[in-house]
């Protein structure tokens, strides 16, 4: 066999690379129009950046394009940061996940706060009601985490025995960020940025709050029935910060991904040994601390968002270095990730097949 010298692999390499780069350019221009709100795609592979681009508007009023410092709001990705921080305060010996949630919020009623535990709401195995569905969507304001809160501690029961099945719950992560809260001595808002954001350099990331501007921020859009564009960006669940409420980019969010490759904040594979729930609909699918994780093939993470003017997907696989981040300012635009997704396989970047059987499992 003939020796081949090492840069001509890295020139195969580096074209291509040059190849799935052109190929998504030529896919998200035609995908997102001119005048419209669009999407920000991040993809590394191998630790190597494949892609790393915007397309569209961040604001049609302010005519300001989206960039890889554009701010989007997360939605359920959101998630992560609120796991976290309870993982830094178990790290500390401040609280444990077998604590009962009575605990910290002893407003709960004893049917729920003393068979609730810490674990239970982070894996979604709480059984906690959907605070959705039991607010009042005609009084027009705005729902808070301590709203959240008191329209809990009026009703004794769940919809199943606590750490007996998964049912996704925006209501226990709202809870979450209550008991940091009370933890820390910190609002929540203050305790991520101290404890995530600072340290990993995240500082354009944030956590929602009204009076609070977002740089670069990325209004959000939706489609009516005849498909006409609308402003859409906030709603009367849009302040409740423990289930969704971070706004980041590109830049920032490449900044966490590395920090779970790195442990630099908390071991993460201990944290998903120690912290996880089967999911019955998919075999070796399991919910873990603010991710769907995946054991099937190479041991994937996933977790998904939408809300009111976002669309958010980011796929992680720690071993292989390889990250796949989807930020887009329009509801329910899924479809684009699908596609984007055919095309990395097709080019090698391969990713979990179970990705959107699990994002309904977000509603």
């Amino acid at each position: 066999m003939k020796y081949i010298p090492a840069f001509f692999f890295v020139m195969i390499i580096e074209s291509a690379f040059a190849q799935t780069e052109k190929r998504l350019d030529s896919l998200l221009r035609n995908i997102v129009g001119t005048g419209e709100p669009g999407i920000a795609l991040y993809v590394e592979s191998a630790g190597k950046v494949i892609y790393n681009k915007g397309f569209g508007l961040a604001d049609s009023h302010a005519n300001t394009k989206i960039k890889t410092n554009t701010n989007f709001r997360l939605a359920s990705v959101s998630k992560q940061f609120t796991a976290m921080g309870l993982l830094l305060l178990e790290k500390e010996n401040k609280i444990s996940f077998d604590d009962p949630v009575n605990r910290y919020l002893p407003e709960l009623p004893s049917g729920i706060g003393s068979k609730v535990l810490i674990r239970h709401l982070i894996t979604h195995s709480s059984g906690i009601i959907d605070y959705e569905e039991i607010m009042d969507n005609s009084a027009g304001i705005q729902l808070l985490d301590a709203d959240v809160l008191n329209l809990l501690k009026k009703d004794d029961k769940t919809y199943f025995t606590p750490g007996s099945n998964f049912r996704y719950s925006n209501s226990a992560y709202a809870l979450m960020a209550l008991i940091i809260e009370r933890i820390s001595g910190q609002s929540y808002p203050q305790f991520i940025k101290e404890r995530i954001f600072k340290p990993l350099k995240m500082n354009h990331s944030l956590i929602y709050e009204k009076e609070t501007p977002v740089s670069n921020r990325a209004m959000g859009f939706a489609r009516d029935k005849n498909q006409s564009l609308y402003a859409n960006d906030q709603s009367s669940t849009s302040a409740v910060k423990g289930d969704g409420g971070v706004y980041t980019s590109l830049q920032d969010y490449k900044k966490w991904t590395h920090a779970i490759w790195n442990n630099t904040l908390i071991d993460m594979q201990q944290a998903l040994s120690e912290l996880n729930f089967s999911i019955k609909e998919l075999t070796q699918s399991y919910y873990g601390p603010g991710w769907f994780y995946f054991t099937k093939g190479e041991p994937a993470l996933f977790h998904s968002g939408s809300t009111c003017g976002f669309s958010t997907f980011s796929v992680n696989i720690p071993r292989k270095k390889t990250s796949i981040v989807y930020l887009s300012n329009i509801a329910g635009n899924t479809e684009p990730f699908r596609k984007i997704l055919n095309v990395l396989a097709e080019e090698g970047i391969n990713n979990p097949s179970e990705i959107f059987e699990l994002h309904q499992l977000t509603r």
